[in-house]
């Protein structure tokens, strides 16, 4: 079953104020790319490449984030600091086309060591193959999504070139997505598949630990492999496929297991959506039967509980994992991950 995503709304995103954002102290001699202790220094646009950075790198890295948790990474504005910061770096790992302002800011910086991460896998336009054309009631096989992949040989990827697909977003200019989803971290194969480029590059860097690198993204990609089979096997069947969300981050997790995912916005979780969205919005509810509308929370709630409270439905937090504050449902990446899967199942009607 192919999952719903909404077309993409391109919207302005407000910026966050030089408070807002976390200010970067330099840990090492300038341009060096190392710190003091001889580490390599590595910055990481937000908390999907900070994960990926510490897990890899181990001790031989230290690792700082432009994104401070609780802070909506669509809205990170960057100030003289860390930009600074990034021309020092020995590595930059981003996500491009989720934040305009490091994309311009890592284009302009010069650093010789960046791992852009939508280069090592497979990107969707927003809305791709997902025919909003009336079909929802057609979900008679709702209880057997077996049929949305073979979770036993994603550990496979040799045959996978980036190469081959024109994604590189050089369509993203100010705000605007482009037509390209960049949420592949909610996807724990597309995950596994950045991790191995964020590794390989951390081994080119660094080639004195280039063993100890590849150790652990082999380890990563392990645990990745595992997450994948148990949210494949834990929605293999469930009463509904459809779920609600306030912002469409989660295309991709949608696609790899066979579910329908709803936004009430669009790529942009700070866009209003349109009275004809949100009327569609309640007749897909009453069609599929859906009882849970998903809310994140560090973006705007406001509209997603004003549709529940309209529809009488419960409210749950479906997280993108874009950040950990002391509200998250745990304490990285993979527990956050495992807390979304069991709020899908109980959403859903998982047997």
């Amino acid at each position: 079953m192919n999952a719903r995503r909404r077309p993409l709304i391109s919207a302005t995103v407000a910026g966050a104020t030089a408070l807002g954002v976390l200010s970067l102290t330099a840990c090492g001699e300038g341009g060096s790319g190392t710190t003091e202790d001889g580490r390599m220094s590595v910055v990481a646009s937000f908390y999907p490449m900070q994960f990926l950075a510490e897990r890899i790198g181990g001790d031989h890295v230290s690792v700082e984030t432009l994104t401070e948790p609780g802070v909506e990474p669509h809205d990170l504005e960057l100030n003289a600091k860390q930009t600074g910061r990034l021309s020092e770096a020995g590595m930059i790992v981003y996500l491009k086309g989720l934040q305009p302002a490091v994309d311009e800011a890592i284009d302009q910086s010069g650093a010789e060591h960046v791992v852009e991460a939508t280069e090592h896998t497979k990107l969707s336009e927003s809305g791709d193959d997902h025919d909003h054309g009336g079909d929802h009631g057609d979900h008679d096989d709702h209880g057997d999504h077996g049929d949305h992949g073979d979770h036993d040989d994603h550990d496979d990827h040799d045959d996978h070139d980036p190469g081959d697909e024109e994604h590189d977003g050089g369509g993203h200019e100010g705000h605007d997505h482009g037509p390209l989803d960049p949420h592949v971290w909610l996807d724990p194969v597309k995950y596994a598949e950045v991790a191995e480029g964020v590794g390989k590059a951390m081994a080119e860097a660094d080639p004195d630990n280039s063993d100890d690198y590849a150790d652990n993204t082999s380890a990563l990609a392990k645990e990745l492999r595992t997450l994948d089979k148990e949210f494949s096997d834990g929605l293999k069947k469930t009463r509904t496929s459809t779920f609600v969300t306030t912002h469409s981050a989660f295309g991709y997790l949608a696609d790899r297991y066979g579910l329908d995912e709803e936004s009430v916005a669009g790529l942009d979780p700070e866009s209003e959506p349109s009275p004809a969205r949100m009327k569609e919005l309640h007749g897909i509810v009453r069609e599929e039967k859906v009882n849970t509308v998903f809310f994140e929370q560090i973006a705007s709630d406001r509209t997603v509980k004003s549709l529940a409270g309209d529809l009488k439905l419960k409210t749950d937090v479906l997280d993108p994992v874009e950040g950990i504050t002391k509200e998250s449902r745990g304490k990285n990446y993979l527990e956050v991950m495992r807390a979304n899967l069991a709020a899908l199942q109980k959403a859903l009607g998982a047997e």
